[in-house]
C-alpha cells in the first residue's frame, strides 16, 4: 500500500441500496477497505449473541442421568443445560492443565 493518507484513498461513501441484491451485486465488484476509514472505527460487541449448537445423542447410564436431574432441579436449572455447564468447565480444566504441562 503507498505512504498516501487513509483519507486520500477512501471513496466519499458506500451508495444507499435499494434491495439485497442491489448490495450484493455492488460489493461483489467492490472492495469495502476503499470506504472504510479504520481510523473510526468501533470494536462490536455481542453480548446476547448465543453460540452455534449441534445436537448429538449420548447414551448415558440410567443411575447418573438421574442424579444429573436431581442436581439440576435443586440448581432450578434445566439438566441439559446443567451438563453442558459441566462439560465447559472439564474441557477448561483438561486445557489448563494441558497448557501448565507444556510450560513446566
Amino acid at each position: 500500500m503507498s505512504k498516501r493518507s487513509k483519507k486520500s484513498v477512501l471513496k466519499e461513501s458506500a451508495p444507499k441500496f435499494s434491495s439485497e441484491d442491489e448490495e450484493r451485486d455492488f460489493w461483489a465488484d467492490h472492495d469495502v477497505v476503499d470506504y472504510f476509514d479504520w481510523e473510526k472505527s468501533v470494536r462490536g460487541s455481542f453480548p446476547a449473541l448465543k453460540p452455534s449448537t449441534k445436537t448429538i445423542s449420548v447414551r448415558l447410564p440410567q443411575a447418573l442421568l438421574e442424579e444429573l436431574k436431581t442436581l439440576a432441579n435443586e440448581r432450578d436449572v434445566p439438566y441439559q443445560s446443567l451438563l453442558k455447564i459441566f462439560l465447559a468447565e472439564r474441557v477448561a480444566r483438561e486445557r489448563r492443565q494441558r497448557s501448565e504441562r507444556k510450560a513446566g
